[in-house]
């Protein structure tokens, strides 16, 4: 008999640790919005020093991964997730008082310890708890809750910009006496400081992740949780699954599973897929889209309200892609995400290779978002949450969110300086070029894992990774 779910339920439990990823979200572009205030108030003028500005954060974010790496698997998730929203509010309040460049980034990698940990827990907590029909959807929530973050980070930021004088541009003589570039900016950064009691209350209230405990011995808990989410049946035979796939494991963390030569092979793709996800050059649109629009011809009111429009697009995308993604598969969207960027990037370089500016550029951007939103961005996290084994997955979805935040601080602190040695077309068309490679290599190499239980997927790519 077809079990009954309890889709509140389920629903509840998304929700709350896909709050982790509206924090994620909220504060991994508020920086984009204060920094042409933040800038000029503590005298950063530098390629290397907008750089570190910016991508501070990210050194936070390698610390929390690593030590969720090291951590996840003994204290497990729910925790380390309460922790999070607790560092996320404290950090918050750090930068909104902050009053030198040193302060602002050592609050900057404070808060990125949050990052680091929300951005692969909250994902894996959700795709240990959602049955496989629909784990494509709810792990995808996680990545439309960092989009609803942005969209909200960039309107407030926006609202906080125009509610005072916009009239001066950052060349003006008194744009440092502005209120924007004296205040303002801090509370851009301050206003992340609710939504983190939010988030730290629900992961109060929700249970621990059923795999994690029953790889710790947990049964009876994780019984008691799956007869919430389906009833006896459908409890009774998660049960048995999960036990199959950890019986004999140690609790905490099995660091010789990781060195298992098909477990490496795992870990190469996860590694690639999170590196691809960063270097395909996204994220520049998102750090410095202040830059990108001023670029394009547009003042400081009219940059804000791109940035709002560049968030809202992304978000609607991310909800088509939740509909999609149990349909079309996780492979398909990756290739088509990759060729669809390969081309616009090409178009972007060649407008700012011709100088042409404005709205052309604007709608070139906001496409080429699209592409992104559809595919790499939910996806590659839906596969990383479903490839690695029960009983390290916590662990290697750790590693890969590291490798992933080296991508993203390599990324986001090279910008500025390449984008000076080689101008901005020749950037564009560089990651391009990373776009086309990667849907190259993701042809041959991805799996499809749509419509398959953990523990299936589990089975089949171990097999396939031992005929490698």
């Amino acid at each position: 008999m077809k079990p009954k779910f309890n889709y509140g339920y389920l629903w509840l439990l998304t929700i709350a640790a896909a709050m982790g990823g509206f924090l994620f979200g909220y504060d991994w572009v508020v920086v984009g919005g204060a920094k042409p205030f933040y800038e000029p108030f503590f005298g950063v003028t530098t390629a290397a020093a907008k750089g570190w500005g910016t991508s501070s954060a990210m050194i936070g974010c390698m610390i929390g991964a690593f030590f969720c790496f090291l951590t996840t698997e003994k204290w497990g998730r729910k925790w380390l997730l309460v922790a999070a929203g607790l560092i996320f509010f404290v950090s918050s309040i750090g930068l909104a008082f902050c009053n030198t460049f040193f302060w602002y980034n050592v609050w900057r990698i404070i808060g990125g310890l949050s990052i680091g940990a929300t951005l692969n827990l909250s994902p894996v907590y959700i795709s240990e708890m959602v049955p496989p029909h629909i784990r494509g959807k709810f792990v995808s929530i996680n990545q439309l809750l960092v989009n609803v973050g942005i969209v909200l980070c960039q309107t407030v930021n926006w609202a906080i910009a125009v509610a005072h004088d916009t009239s001066l541009s950052p060349a003006d003589v008194g744009f440092i006496n502005t209120w924007n570039v004296q205040t303002g900016w801090r509370w851009m950064f301050g206003a992340v400081a609710v939504p983190a009691l939010i988030f730290m209350v629900m992961m109060i209230i929700v249970p621990e992740s059923v795999r994690w405990m029953v790889k710790n011995r947990q049964e009876k808990r994780a019984l008691e949780t799956l007869r919430k989410i389906g009833g006896d049946e459908y409890a009774a035979q998660e049960l048995k699954d999960i036990s199959e796939t950890v019986v004999g494991e140690d609790t905490g963390m099995n660091f010789k599973a990781l060195l298992q030569p098909k477990m490496m092979k795992i870990l190469g793709l996860g590694f690639f897929l999170a590196m691809l996800q960063q270097w395909c050059g996204m994220n520049v649109t998102f750090y410095y889209a202040a830059d990108i629009f001023t670029q394009a011809g547009y003042g400081v009111s009219e940059m804000m309200m791109q940035i709002v429009i560049l968030g809202g697009i992304a978000m609607l995308s991310v909800v088509v892609s939740i509909v999609m993604i149990d349909r079309v598969g996780r492979k398909r969207l990756m290739l088509c995400g990759t060729a669809a960027m390969t081309v616009m990037y090409g178009i972007i370089g060649f407008m700012f290779y011709r100088d042409i500016s404005g709205l052309p550029i604007v709608i070139a951007v906001l496409l080429n978002l699209m592409a992104y939103q559809l595919t790499l961005a939910p996806v590659v996290w839906v596969i990383l949450a479903e490839i690695f084994p029960n009983r390290v997955r916590g662990a290697a979805m750790s590693l890969s969110a590291l490798v992933l935040w080296i991508g993203n601080f390599s990324l986001t602190c090279s910008f500025p300086a390449i984008k000076e040695s080689i101008g901005w077309a020749n950037n564009f068309w560089l990651y391009g070029a990373i776009c086309l490679v990667g849907f190259v290599l993701l042809y041959f190499i991805l799996p499809e894992t749509k419509n398959k239980s953990l523990e299936q997927i589990e089975n089949e790519l171990t097999k396939d990774m031992d005929s490698l």
